[in-house]
């Protein structure tokens, strides 16, 4: 595997971020509120909320580049105990055990940060088969299969819920 750090944001890493979120297969697997194209005005906006506390955001950062983005978002009201795993990683890193480490390595961040959380989870599309391999390296477990819950660009999706408890 590369070499990868987890790290806050920083201004810095707008060039790098355009450059990598600007590409249509890091949208495709996202939700809609992820533009495309993205440019330095997504960019701006995501930096301006990625330095907040919470939810929990971190670069992934390889070769002092911002190849992609890791975060954690809590859950409120019947929810509370749950945080919300969301990722993309640059196409030219994927394929490298990047992801999967990176998702280890924040549910340890969640866990140590969020003392009252005791589930994390994510949410792939259904056809998303490297994120759900990353998910299930990293020790989530499948919960559900919600068929044809989903619709990004006019494409009908299935959701699949995995988690990891504490």
């Amino acid at each position: 595997m590369a070499d990868y750090a987890l790290r806050p944001f920083r201004s810095e890493d707008l060039p790098a971020l355009v450059k990598h979120a600007n590409d249509p297969t890091v949208a495709a697997n996202l939700t809609d509120t992820f533009p495309h194209p993205y440019n330095e005005s997504d960019g701006r906006a995501f930096l301006a909320e990625a330095i907040k506390p919470v939810p929990l955001r971190r670069c992934i950062e390889m070769g002092g580049e911002c190849i992609g983005a890791i975060g954690l978002h809590p859950k409120t009201d019947l929810w509370r105990r749950n945080l919300e795993l969301g990722y993309w990683l640059g196409r030219e890193h994927r394929g490298k055990g990047i992801m999967t480490a990176a998702i280890r390595q924040m549910v340890r961040i969640g866990f140590a940060t969020f003392p009252d959380v005791t589930r994390i989870y994510a949410s792939p599309f259904g056809s998303n088969i490297a994120s759900q391999r990353a998910l299930e390296k990293a020790g989530f477990t499948l919960e559900a299969k919600l068929h044809g819950t989903l619709v990004k660009n006019g494409k009908v999706e299935d959701e699949w819920i995995y988690a990891v408890r504490r």
